[in-house]
């Protein structure tokens, strides 16, 4: 972590707005490729881009005064899992509407994606990566990196301190987990 960021994150932990404002300004191209791997892999049908829900998650994280990034890696995990809440509220507004499936995401990709889950299986997916948050923190984010981020496990073990065979190691342990709830989620 370039010593600029880390001072950065130091100031806006103390409460300094400007800091906070020129650490997102900094990260604003890591965290706009972060909304568009969201955005992308999720393939929900929402009216957002990539740029509105990269908005909308700075000021969800600049409005929490209790938020505390001690380091890159933790405010990038912290960041995907905001607009991970993004994109599930986006998914349940449009289930609470009544056959209003006709919303597309504008996407720059052109590529169709395989294996987009639909609205009612992200629901569940989101409820299952919850309770293992209260289970596992730590498993939980790495979901979030690498399913909602699309972070690699080379900089997901980057991110979190950890060896890229760790990272893996942690993303078999939350797929166990998540597949496990989402078979009870389905049984009767």
């Amino acid at each position: 972590m370039a010593p600029a960021i880390a001072t950065l994150i130091v100031s806006a932990e103390a409460g300094d707005h400007s800091a906070a404002d020129a650490l997102f300004a900094a990260l604003y191209e890591e965290l706009h490729g972060l909304a568009q791997k969201q955005l992308a892999r999720n393939g929900v049908g929402a009216t957002i881009g990539t740029t509105t829900l990269l908005h909308e998650a700075y000021l969800d994280i600049a409005g929490r005064e209790a938020a505390v990034f001690p380091d890159r890696g933790r405010f990038m995990a912290y960041a995907a899992k905001v607009m991970r809440g993004l994109i599930i509220d986006y998914a349940r507004s449009r289930q609470a509407l009544k056959r209003g499936g006709g919303f597309e995401i504008v996407t720059l990709s052109t590529e169709p994606e395989a294996g987009v889950p639909d609205d009612g299986e992200l629901l569940r997916i989101s409820g299952a990566i919850d309770d293992l948050a209260a289970v596992d923190p730590q498993l939980a984010e790495v979901v979030d990196l690498k399913f909602f981020g699309g972070f690699s496990f080379a900089e997901i073990g980057a991110l979190r301190g950890v060896s890229e065979r760790t990272a893996q190691r942690h993303w078999e342990a939350a797929r166990i987990y998540l597949h496990r709830a989402m078979r009870q989620s389905v049984l009767p």
